[in-house]
């Protein structure tokens, strides 16, 4: 069964293709999963080989290429005609420098008359290498590509109902996952066994819906090591008395993320710690009640950095980015983001990872929430106290 009606689909094609005209393209090759899987509504774990979806103003569906070993995947995920489900064989994988399947992408363009045209590429996507361009430029010489990256990305921005019920199941997924994680760190516990644990919880999901794997692993530094953003458990390390801990997870449904990260401390908290967490939760506060509708990102960022900047604290990433649908190795969808410079104006159901994270020496405070732009202010899709967990 398809998670959204295909009324749905064709909508997204018709946004698409309304992008495409604006950018001047007639074609657009998507490689990026998530994007393929907006589209088209394919979903496998293929992702590790060449694979596209490709829209046209010419065509009337989306046509899926995939590996033949994958077509039932496709034929079962996808909402196309069948003939739109196009399968190529093994060969074309294993000598890419005498045979690649942008060769045989470049024969279905051809065999279409498309061959010619002013193609889009997700140049800068995670699935798409200068191997894949030159052998696209060397097949297609009198096309022009032009690079159409975060184009899907864009469309993707403000969700549709059904969007936003997916991801309040993965929230509630995750709220389950972070509190019973929090619920076993102690003094003598392996990381391990927490990390089994939030990976258990995850997949299990709630009572009634069931989790799927997140496009990131869990983040889950404990001690000096969560001076760093992104490192996980280690696989020898217990957690100590005095020890700090944080926590940045998702519940993923339907491949619909909902991040969400909480912050421990085991033993009695040091000043420094206790201080640090009441500035981030205050910054927080004040970035989430300046969410509207007309409101640029930066000016949401600058409502953080200023409360921060009260304190003689300054971040210097940006504090938060869009969130949803995702494959790995990222919940971002790669569009606006809460920085400085971002004019991007917020929109009603844009939904974002509020991020304000401070790593600073020897230690790291993280307390974040996803959000939903509403028609006049903010909601947070997650939902779990917004405090240091002392144990």
């Amino acid at each position: 069964m398809l998670p959204f009606d295909v009324i749905e689909y064709k909508e997204r094609v018709k946004k698409v293709k309304a992008s495409m005209e604006e950018q001047g393209l007639e074609v657009l090759l998507i490689t990026d999963p998530a994007n393929m899987n907006y589209v088209s509504g394919y979903d496998a774990l293929s992702y590790y080989v060449p694979q596209g979806v490709i829209i046209s103003t010419n065509l009337e569906e989306p046509v899926c290429i995939v590996r033949l070993q994958d077509l039932y995947c496709a034929t079962e995920t996808t909402w196309m005609s069948q003939e739109n489900v196009i399968p190529y064989p093994d060969k074309y994988l294993w000598e890419p420098k005498n045979l690649h399947v942008m060769d045989f992408i470049s024969d279905f363009l051809k065999g279409k008359g498309l061959h010619n045209k002013k193609i889009g590429l997700e140049m800068d996507a995670y699935y798409f290498t200068a191997h894949w361009y030159h052998r696209l430029e060397k097949c297609l010489p009198d096309a022009t590509f032009i690079d159409a990256t975060s184009l899907v990305n864009w469309v993707r921005g403000q969700k549709s109902v059904r969007e936003l019920e997916y991801m309040q199941i993965a929230a509630r997924i995750v709220e389950k996952t972070m509190y019973n994680a929090i619920e076993k760190i102690m003094p003598g516990v392996r990381e391990r066994d927490v990390a089994a644990g939030v990976y258990h919880d995850l997949v299990e999901g709630t009572g009634v819906y069931g989790g799927e794997y997140p496009s990131l692993s869990p983040i889950m530094p404990a001690g000096e090591r969560t001076a760093g953003a992104h490192f996980s458990w280690t696989t020898e390390g217990k957690y100590q008395n005095n020890q700090l801990v944080y926590m940045e997870l998702s519940g993923c449904y339907k491949r619909y993320h909902a991040p969400l990260t909480r912050t421990i401390y085991i033993g009695q908290p040091p000043e420094r710690v206790l201080e640090t967490t009441k500035i981030v939760v205050e910054g927080l506060n004040t970035a989430l009640a300046a969410v509207k509708p007309g409101v640029t990102c930066e000016e949401v960022e600058r409502a953080w950095q200023t409360t921060i900047n009260k304190y003689g604290l300054e971040k210097e990433s940006r504090m938060g980015y869009t969130v949803g649908l995702s494959y790995p190795p990222v919940w971002s969808e790669d569009t606006a983001y809460f920085k400085p410079g971002e004019k991007t104006v917020l929109k009603p159901n844009m939904t974002f990872h509020m991020m304000p994270g401070m790593w600073l020496d020897g230690y790291g405070v993280a307390i974040t929430e996803t959000i939903r732009v509403t028609e006049t202010g903010c909601e947070t899709i997650t939902r779990f106290p917004r405090e240091l967990f002392i144990k």
